[in-house]
């Protein structure tokens, strides 16, 4: 596997990591850290703008200048917004960042003038404007914004008397300090989401590979029986007409090897389907760890026995199924524990949502009439946003 750098969908809106893979706990903690980062930073030079600006004498102008900055920081926070949401429309996202650069181009006749040193103000913001370019645009866009943001710090520190050299000092120096403190937040990010992208693509090779040995087995144990068959359908056939014992005697060897083929096919099926409890236990944990979902297990020292840990594992597969597909879940816990001729099984989590218990389609019900006309119970219920699956069985004495 080849891990490239390329940036994730994201932050670029380039298609390279898939969306679903972008929208775990644990992705979205990792987006909203980079807003975060981002922020900070932009914050840091509209704090330093504002300040320039109360120098300015007339309050007209002050009025001016925070109604510009204003409206900046506005557009500026929507396209921000829009480089961490990976499901947002593209063509929402156009409209974000040609609010964002009509903005920046509104705000410098307002906020240009205004303070103590005439052109300083707007320097700040532009350096806001250079500090979130790795965010907004790919790299080559993302430089020529940097040095156009530049290039309109001189012309308006020259067109309205300021001293040019210091505004594009500001500009430059402030805005490329921002720009490296987002662009380690956004490789943060970007290792983040390989890893995530890394860890799916191994779960897809190791599905492949065991469907591949499946189907290997499938073909090892029915290839040859197949192959007689149909050698003896066509004896028959050419048979049927001359030599009818013969042929009752070709249908009767067909019969049993179908018989025998069959009969190896339920058992190598039933082998597949026959995984232990403790063995589930830990693939539903790493599937639910590699979608960012915290798991804590606790299983009893010993083995339940068949009759007990059976029912158990479709209800713990179907539990972690129902997890994945509600989503939004932090944590989940699950617990096996033995008491005597019985067993209980509790798996709870945090993303219970909006659903209504057992009437969401994921399988439940059907388990719950499984375990009963086996003699267990099964139950559901949700406190607040946690959703608990509580399963009960009972070995026959």
């Amino acid at each position: 596997m080849t891990v490239t750098g390329t940036r994730p969908a994201g932050l670029t809106r380039d298609p390279a990591t898939p969306a679903h893979a972008l929208s775990t706990p644990g992705m979205r903690r990792a987006r909203w850290c980079v807003l975060a980062g981002a922020a900070s930073g932009i914050a840091t030079c509209v704090l330093l703008a504002a300040l320039e600006m109360r120098r300015e004498p007339d309050p007209r102008w002050t009025v001016s200048g925070a109604v510009g900055s204003l409206v900046l920081v506005v557009a500026l926070a929507g396209a921000l917004y829009r480089s961490v949401m990976p499901r947002l429309a593209a063509t929402t996202g156009r409209w974000l960042l040609a609010g964002c650069a009509a903005a920046a181009g509104l705000s410098v006749p307002l906020v240009g003038p205004v303070g103590g040193t005439p052109g300083r103000s707007w320097a700040f913001l532009g350096a806001a404007l250079v500090g979130a370019a790795p965010l907004l645009l790919p790299v080559r866009y993302a430089a020529t914004l940097m040095a156009a943001t530049a290039l309109v710090s001189a012309a308006t520190a020259w067109w309205f008397g300021g001293p040019v050299g210091d505004a594009v000092t500001v500009t430059v120096v402030l805005g490329l300090s921002v720009a490296v403190w987002n662009v380690l937040h956004l490789w943060f990010w970007t290792f983040r989401a390989q890893a995530g992208e890394g860890r799916a693509a191994l779960a897809r090779l190791a599905a492949t590979e065991e469907r591949l040995r499946c189907a290997g087995d499938v073909y090892a144990l029915l290839a040859n029986e197949l192959s007689a068959i149909v050698l003896k359908a066509e004896l028959a056939s050419r048979l049927a007409l001359v030599d009818g014992e013969r042929t009752r005697k070709e249908a009767t060897e067909m019969r049993v090897l179908a018989a025998a083929a069959l009969a190896r096919m339920r058992e190598a099926v039933h082998g597949y389907r026959s995984v232990g409890l403790r063995e589930q236990t830990d693939t539903v944990v790493r599937v639910l760890g590699n979608s960012g979902v915290r798991c804590t297990v606790t299983l009893p020292e010993q083995d339940l026995p068949p009759a007990l840990a059976e029912p158990l594992v479709s209800v713990l597969r179907e539990a972690g199924t129902h997890v994945l597909r509600h989503g939004g879940a932090r944590w989940c816990t699950v617990e096996i524990v033995r008491a005597a001729s019985t067993a209980r099984l509790t798996v709870v989590n945090d993303g219970a949502g909006d659903e209504v218990p057992g009437i969401d389609g994921s399988g439940l019900p059907g388990l719950a009439d499984r375990l009963r006309d086996a003699g267990g119970t099964l139950r559901t219920w949700r406190e607040g946003d946690t959703f608990t699956v509580e399963a009960t069985v009972r070995a026959e004495s």
